[in-house]
C-alpha cells in the first residue's frame, strides 16, 4: 500500500496542479512543509519529556534501598 510508482506520484501532481492552480501551489507546500516541521518538533518534545522521565524513575528506583 505504501509503494508509490510514477505514475502514481504523477497523477497525484496533475491532480494537485488542477485542483490549486499554478499559483496556489509554492503557497501550499510551504504551508505543508511549516505543518510537518511542526509535527516533527512536538514528536522530537514528547520524546525527549518521555527520556527525561524515565531517567528520573530509573534514578528514583536506583537511590530507594
Amino acid at each position: 500500500m505504501g509503494n508509490l510508482g510514477f505514475q502514481e506520484i504523477l497523477l497525484i501532481a496533475v491532480v494537485v496542479l488542477v485542483l490549486f492552480g499554478g499559483r496556489k501551489i509554492p503557497e501550499f507546500m510551504r504551508g505543508l512543509g511549516k505543518g510537518i516541521r511542526e509535527f516533527n518538533d512536538a514528536k522530537d518534545n514528547v520524546k525527549k519529556e518521555l527520556e527525561e522521565g524515565i531517567k528520573e524513575k530509573d534514578k528514583t528506583t536506583t537511590t530507594q534501598p
